[in-house]
């Protein structure tokens, strides 16, 4: 691509379908936010919504709350507007607990019906959190094995032994992308269940797990779903799956009968039976409010922006003086890639913070990757523009020779 100028890219955002979506945001004017990867901005609705459900159902309503305003089928009926995003069909989506959580509840559960097979294969370099679960299901069973493989080597490591794969579908360094369907297919060629992590991809990837024929997903809502720090995830399992997916962790809300109080567990139909304890009604209100940002939105234009943001940033940067500093780390094919884009610099942890001093807010992974997050729903290519005029800058200004510094805030 082209480097543009800032008249064009003004002029790209005049003509932009998603810009009236910006106003939904609660965005510094002083700032460039370049790692809603992490955590989204704040909306509206979501400002809005817990407003609501503190002063009105918790302030006044009180426990009438469950069942007045629908607290507790929130896991549900949220997961149902998660799932729209997803490519599921309904009653195959919940939103509850947090990403590591239901990861280890749907790797415990596949575990339970694998038969002779021991394998779990899974991706080296995968977000910790993901290898750390299934390591310690494999110190609960020590007949299970956990095979973390090199990306090229995944194919021929899915075997006769493998009972799960475990990938993550957008990496979270590089933003490398999965083919879903020709993986999931892979793993079913085997006789394996394939489980998708879709933490980097929902709401800014386009994903149909029914199409691709994924059988389970977990993902986090708090990226690009803008649901807040630490807002609570979701699981998918594919309908013809759940009546014979047993829980592992066996709460009371996933219990068919919770409110008789009896002493045995008997698994509730579907998706239900995956809720564990009772929902945070306040984290969810959030995320029902920050859902309100995709009604109507069409994923494929997301995407269409996102391709568009991340072309003309990276050609930017590849444009300015002392690039040779720096080294594509992302796939430079915009199908191969999701909605983030790392480079790697010798320094890249000061350079950083140096962006951040300036209002440019991206992120690092070491050992050396600038991590830039494009969330097409309220980033602006003027914005794209801007960013890389004060990268440029900064990095003229930094010193030369490595850096001592350390990063101190590591976040996904």
């Amino acid at each position: 691509m082209t480097p543009l100028t800032r008249e064009q890219c003004l002029e790209l955002d005049r003509l932009d379908p998603l810009a009236a979506r910006r106003e939904a945001f609660r965005l510094p004017a002083d700032l460039i936010y370049l790692d809603g990867n992490s955590l989204g901005a704040l909306t509206v609705g979501a400002e809005r919504s817990v407003a609501r459900a503190v002063g009105v159902q918790w302030g006044i309503d009180l426990i009438r709350s469950w069942n007045v305003h629908g607290w507790i089928d929130l896991p549900a009926t949220l997961g149902e507007r998660v799932g729209r995003l997803i490519g599921a069909a309904p009653g195959e989506t919940l939103v509850c607990d947090s990403t590591s959580v239901d990861l280890f509840k749907l790797a415990a559960a596949a575990s339970l019906g694998r038969g002779a097979r021991r394998k779990i294969v899974t991706e080296a370099g995968n977000f910790p959190t993901d290898l750390y679960i299934l390591q310690g299901l494999a110190k609960l069973s020590p007949q299970i094995e956990v095979h973390a493989v090199p990306r090229d080597r995944i194919h021929d490591a899915i075997d006769a032994d493998t009972f799960l794969v475990v990938l993550t579908h957008v990496h979270y360094r590089t933003a490398e992308m999965y083919d879903l369907a020709a993986m999931s297919a892979r793993a079913h060629a085997m006789g394996a269940r394939i489980l998708w992590d879709l933490s980097h991809s929902v709401g800014a990837v386009p994903v149909d797990l029914r199409a691709t024929e994924a059988d389970f997903a977990i993902g986090c809502t708090y990226k690009y779903l803008n649901g807040g720090p630490g807002a609570p995830a979701f699981l998918y399992v594919r309908r013809e799956l759940q009546e014979s997916l047993q829980p592992v962790l066996s709460g009371w809300l996933g219990d068919a009968r919770p409110f008789e109080f009896l002493d045995d567990y008997a698994p509730a139909p579907g998706v239900d039976r995956h809720r564990c304890g009772t929902p945070p009604v306040l984290a969810f209100a959030a995320l029902d409010g920050a859902l309100e940002t995709f009604d109507g939105v069409d994923m494929a234009a997301v995407r269409h922006k996102s391709v568009q943001l991340s072309e003309l940033f990276i050609a930017l940067v590849e444009a300015l003086p002392g690039a040779d500093a720096l080294t594509l780390a992302s796939p430079r094919d915009p199908q191969r890639r999701g909605s983030h884009v790392s480079f790697a610099h010798a320094q890249g942890y000061p350079l950083m913070q140096r962006l951040i001093s300036r209002g440019v807010i991206g992120d690092f992974r070491a050992p050396d990757l600038l991590r830039f997050g494009f969330t097409p729903l309220y980033l602006r290519f003027v914005d794209v523009w801007d960013a890389v005029r004060i990268f440029g800058e900064e990095m003229v200004a930094m010193p030369t020779g490595p850096s001592d510094d350390a990063p101190r805030l590591k976040v996904t």
